[in-house]
């Protein structure tokens, strides 16, 4: 048998699990082991496989994970691509910061691509999140505007697309990558992907390296799908906070309504966009909540 270090699991459905290396696409079983010690191998994963003269091999080690997601599970993604429209639908804001907030919090990258910006300025969400740091591209159908730059920027990664229903997910993708979600060969022979065949997670590679991670529905993402974010975290979680995270009169502040709190300072010196504020107090809100209710489901012999 023949070992590898750099093995990536694609996609697993029904115990087997598809992962890539330098000499083509395996498939495996999982070790015993890992059953025994509840540990899922995910798509994403890096891991040691052997692999016997038949072609078919054994997962043998699950690689540290950078990160993994609740749902969908996936690990080690590198880049969350935030679709949002100008217009039909119209952007919310308070979503679109849970997300980059939940993406920040499991140590990704967070982007935000713009679409429809032939029928409506993006100008505000460029003034809220130019502020914010968070890389803002507006895309277009015809792969105009900043289309290539965001295709560049991706290549070489991991990335998951998320956005609500309409603002054109599915658009930008065909103008980035074409038909890459149609994967054809060894790959769509090994992974047994058909009309009908029930849709897992997966990771398809792109054009020019990287992979976009599909999933069913194409990347709908929960709101809540890293698991990794609290009210405790979430100030460093808002990027534009951290400058003035310690300037605040007092260490347990929450940056939603204190005297003294530095960030509510910046808010009204126009360093900090209101609306990334109200959005900070209503999440932080939702997770305080969720916190006190979990304590008291616990609590219930």
């Amino acid at each position: 048998m023949k070992e590898y270090s750099n093995g990536l699991i694609l996609k697993g459905v029904g115990g087997f699990y598809y992962v890539e290396t330098s000499d083509g696409v395996f498939e495996c079983r999982a070790r015993g082991i890992f059953r025994k010690l509840g540990i899922t191998p995910l798509a994403g994963d890096r891991v040691k496989l052997r692999v016997s003269p038949d072609g078919t091999g054994a997962v043998e080690e699950i690689l540290p994970r950078r990160n993994a997601l609740v749902r969908p599970p996936v690990a080690n993604i590198d880049r969350l691509v935030i679709v949002v429209s100008t217009c039909e639908p119209s952007p919310n804001t308070l979503i679109i910061d849970r997300m980059i907030a939940e993406a920040e919090a499991a140590g990704i990258e967070p982007i935000l691509a713009v679409s429809k910006v032939d029928l409506h300025s993006g100008d505000g969400l460029s003034e809220i999140y130019g502020k914010a740091g968070v890389p803002l591209y507006f895309v277009s159908p015809e792969g105009n505007g900043d289309t290539r730059a965001l295709k560049e920027v991706l290549a070489g990664t991991i990335t998951a697309f998320t956005g609500n229903s309409g603002v054109g997910k599915s658009t930008l993708l065909n103008a980035m990558f074409g038909e890459f979600h149609q994967p054809t060969g060894e790959i769509s022979h090994k992974l047994g992907r058909g009309r009908h065949t029930t849709r897992e997670v997966e990771l398809l590679p792109l054009p020019g390296g990287g992979y976009a991670v599909d999933t069913p529905g194409f990347s709908s993402l929960d709101t809540d799908f890293s698991g990794a974010l609290t009210k405790d975290n979430l100030a460093e979680c808002f990027r534009e906070f951290r400058p003035y995270l310690n300037g605040c009169r007092f260490t347990s502040c929450s940056h939603t309504c204190e005297k003294g709190c530095a960030v509510l300072q910046a808010v009204r010196d126009g360093e900090i966009s209101p609306s990334r504020q109200e959005n900070y107090t209503e999440i932080y809100r939702e997770l305080k909540e969720k916190k006190a209710w979990e304590k008291k489901e616990k609590s219930v012999p």
